[in-house]
């Protein structure tokens, strides 16, 4: 039975989950929610969802929502344990890095960019200062790693790469840091996804550009 996921195809959350789902081959039933016409405020979507955000999954009556659950869901129950390992000091270095993106590096990512993209407001010197040091968390994390949470390729690599390409679609040099550089170039090449990442990515600059010009005619 296919898998429910209510998304947005520009949305930096749904983004790893769609780029997870390829390299798992699991098929999924998208269905789209405009949000710009409130379709994720309707009656039917917060029954599922009470918190009404995106992306949120239903799999045969159960549902879940928050991308990096969403992820390590997937990954236990359709995945060969590679990608979300059983042992538990393994499994804890994933979960780590899964938090420090949802409450670091993705964080500071959207409190940086969301005001400039949304308010119209110039960017933030003192928030920019903070995303750098999240940056720089990472490039610490994979000093002498080829993975952002081991020796192996795990949901957490496909999380943060999901997060960084954000970074790059707001032009943030991020290949300023030596080691997300060639992790980056690492992850291009051996995340099933990464074609979905990109079709993402461009469709997040398309909106980005959309409201830029929209802020600018008032």
């Amino acid at each position: 039975m296919p898998i429910d996921l209510y998304y947005v195809p520009y949305s930096p959350p749904c983004r790893p989950v769609l780029m997870l789902a390829e390299a798992l081959k699991v098929e999924l039933n998208l269905k789209l929610l405009n949000t710009s016409a409130g379709e994720h405020l309707k009656p039917e979507f917060i029954k599922i969802n009470p918190q009404h955000c995106i992306p949120t999954l239903v799999d045969d009556g159960f549902a879940l929502w928050e991308s990096r659950a969403i992820l390590t869901y997937l990954a236990t129950k359709y995945g060969d344990g590679s990608l979300y390992p059983s042992d538990l000091q393994l499994k804890a270095a994933v979960d780590q890095r899964l938090y420090f993106d949802m409450g670091c590096l993705n964080q500071r990512l959207s409190d940086y960019m969301y005001p400039i993209i949304f308010a119209n407001q110039p960017p933030d010197a003192e928030k920019f200062k903070k995303l750098e040091e999240a940056f720089e968390f990472l490039n610490t994390f994979l000093e002498g790693s080829q993975w952002v949470a081991g020796s192996t390729l795990t949901v957490a690599d496909i999380s943060i790469f999901s997060t960084v390409s954000t970074a790059q679609a707001i032009d943030i040099d991020i290949f300023k840091y030596p080691n997300i550089k060639a992790w980056y170039e690492r992850a291009k090449s051996s995340i099933p996804g990464y074609n979905v990442c990109q079709e993402s990515v461009q469709t997040l600059k398309k909106f980005i550009a959309d409201m830029k010009a929209k802020n600018a005619s008032g």
